[in-house]
């Protein structure tokens, strides 16, 4: 037997994987929210500002690649592999679907730190050009390039030396 929303998500993976960010909102119900894994606060609303996020994101990260997808009633959770440059990413989606099996709520989270913050760096001034506000475009790459640079070194560097042993 088939679980509601099979179609919806479905649309969704292959969409992700395809780039392309039109193709996504269509398993999208109008009044979606989807949560920043930056921040809670950083909340997209609806098709236009959903489909500019997925626009600039599918445009920055390569090779992605679902791999797991686990449902529970109408939640869903969906994880993909992918690359920023040469940094890996993995994300982690929940998905809840309404009565229909379309998406009404996403809520992202990504690791490692590193791919987080060079996600920030790579779509943080884009997102501001296209609200319209240039300055804070100039802004992001300055604030999330010094926490990249840390969460960066930090990977490579200091932790390692408090891996178990």
């Amino acid at each position: 037997m088939e679980r509601p929303g099979n179609d919806a998500v479905a649309v969704w993976r292959a969409a992700g994987e395809a780039g392309d960010a039109a193709a996504a909102v269509a398993a999208l119900h109008p009044e979606v929210t989807l949560v920043s894994p930056i921040t809670e606060r950083f909340v997209f609303r609806g098709h236009r500002q959903v489909c500019t996020l997925l626009e600039v994101a599918l445009s920055v990260i390569d090779d992605l690649t679902y791999t797991d997808q686990v449902a529970e009633g109408r939640t869903v959770a969906l994880f993909y592999e992918a690359r920023i440059g040469t940094t890996r990413i993995f994300e982690a989606q929940r998905l809840r679907l309404d009565d229909d099996g379309l998406i009404t709520e996403i809520t992202l989270y990504v690791r490692p730190l590193p791919a987080l913050t060079l996600l920030m760096k790579r779509l943080g001034p884009e997102l501001a050009r296209r609200n319209g506000q240039p300055g804070l475009a100039r802004m992001i790459p300055l604030a999330a390039g010094a926490l990249h640079t840390m969460a960066d070194s930090g990977e490579r560097t200091i932790m390692p030396k408090a891996a178990p042993r």
